[in-house]
């Protein structure tokens, strides 16, 4: 009997970059599974993965753009943060059991500024229990769910500004800025313990992951209710704007296609790599006036 032919194998080669706002209540990756049955792309990945619980930022790549989803996972991310005082979970946040209770439920903007202040710059951080992080082939969270509890090492995290932007008599908002591997719901229960309080999560939104904004996001419905979802459909070296740009004549382009060093004068760095149509091309890493490539992305530089 004849195998059937998978679906996805009759999908079109699709690349680039889709900025979903993900729903709450469910995981990233079916929110991406969601978005690429939209564009019926044959390959798909996201960076970056977000709680069930939280909403937000959630870069979707396609084709040859799920080759860039360790350079914006290694990235640094901002969110806004709810805090509510008085309540700790086994969680860390409201999806959990509260475990621990306490009478201060309320801080002045003193206090709260003063703490940030000094929570602000490079911190050592021990993860929660609750997270996707293994031990001895087991996910923490599994274990934890087993009333288990095992020793983790605390890892270093850089938190770039840690602002209030709200505080009212049930919660505070944050605007927090961290290094990837930060785990907010740690912070913000960290935050509580130097103010001599408990605290947990109650609600998270991203809204930048490296160079990307959140501003124009759109969500699952925004993006079924589109005419043409290709206006949603970001170029691939929109990601990558950090790296500085650098234009190749058609030799040089021909070099790196076939796998040679070539010759460029430029500033020790990667950089973006075009050809002379203007056309993106890859990254590649200049050294001593010489180029040689980082990742060139064939597909869909064949397909412009």
């Amino acid at each position: 009997m004849a195998q059937k032919r998978s679906p996805k194998r009759n999908y079109p080669d699709l690349h680039g970059l889709v900025l979903l706002n993900k729903p709450k209540g469910i995981s990233s990756n079916l929110a991406m599974q969601k978005v690429r049955h939209l564009f019926k792309a044959k390959k798909a990945g996201h960076t970056g993965n977000l709680d069930p619980m939280a909403t937000g930022l959630l870069p979707c790549c396609f084709g040859d753009a799920t080759k860039l989803a360790h350079l914006l996972i290694n990235s640094d991310k901002t969110y806004i943060a709810r805090c509510v005082l008085g309540s700790q979970t086994d969680t860390g946040d409201a999806t959990g059991e509260v475990i621990k209770t306490h009478a201060t439920t309320r801080l002045s903007d003193d206090q709260i500024e003063r703490v940030t202040a000094q929570m602000t710059g490079p911190l050592e951080q021990v993860p929660p229990m609750y997270s996707a992080l293994w031990h001895n082939g087991q996910r923490l969270y599994h274990l934890a769910r087993q009333g288990v509890e095992v020793e983790r090492s605390a890892r270093t995290i850089t938190v770039h500004h840690f602002t209030c932007l709200a505080n009212t008599e049930t919660h505070i908002d944050f605007e927090i800025k961290v290094s990837k591997g930060t785990y907010i719901r740690t912070l913000l229960e960290d935050f509580a313990k130097a103010c001599g309080t408990v605290a947990h999560m109650s609600a998270l939104h991203r809204t930048q992951s490296g160079v990307i904004s959140g501003e124009g996001m759109l969500t699952l419905e925004q993006l079924a209710d589109l005419d043409d979802l290709q206006t949603a459909l970001l170029p691939m070296d929109s990601a990558l704007t950090e790296y500085p740009a650098v234009t190749l004549d058609g030799q040089q382009a021909q070099d790196l296609i076939h796998g040679k060093t070539t010759a460029c004068p430029g500033q020790d760095a990667v950089h973006r790599l075009y050809d002379q149509q203007s056309r993106f091309m890859g990254l590649g890493d200049i050294q001593s006036n010489q180029l040689k490539v980082k990742r060139l992305f064939l597909k869909s530089y064949k397909q412009l």
